[in-house]
């Protein structure tokens, strides 16, 4: 299993506990964005910098990861695609995407959209909580564990 991240947008506590993760577990972590991005040294941990654009780092992941791969994204369109090649998508809410909600979650998303487009201001997401980071973190204990990771404790990672 290799983690890919969808990392310019990604929380700061999830890179924190991915690299922690990485670090103790081994499995590697690559992080896809279109900046330079700070990372702690290690040979599990790497930077994957595309160019500039809409949906390049996203095309990447998908051209790059394989079956059983995970990927932490807030992008529905592109859970969806991962959940289509058999891979995990886990949000950093700690939200698993999986073929039975990731459709109904995309049509939410469109759905939400066209009010927005429309004038209805929809409100969005608060800020980044202790409980959601703390979901995060239990739900890649979980998906690490099953994976057939032995000490995969995120939660000491917190």
């Amino acid at each position: 299993m290799k983690i890919w991240v969808d990392a310019d947008a990604c929380p700061k506590p999830v890179k924190q506990i991915l690299y922690r993760a990485a670090l103790r577990t081994g499995v590697p972590v690559i992080l896809v964005a279109n900046q330079h991005l700070q990372l702690p040294p290690s040979p599990h941990i790497r930077l994957l910098r595309v160019v500039s654009g809409f949906d390049v780092a996203d095309r990447r992941i998908v051209a790059e990861l394989a079956a059983g791969d995970l990927v932490v994204t807030a992008d529905i369109p592109l859970a969806a695609e991962v959940v289509a090649k058999g891979a995990l998508a886990l949000d950093p809410r700690g939200e698993l995407y999986t073929v039975n909600n990731v459709r109904s979650r995309l049509s939410m998303r469109d759905f939400m959209a066209g009010l927005r487009d429309s004038g209805v201001n929809t409100g969005g997401h608060g800020a980044y909580s202790q409980a959601e980071r703390q979901a995060f973190a239990n739900q890649l204990d979980r998906l690490l564990t099953q994976a057939g990771r032995p000490d995969t404790q995120a939660s000491r990672c917190r």
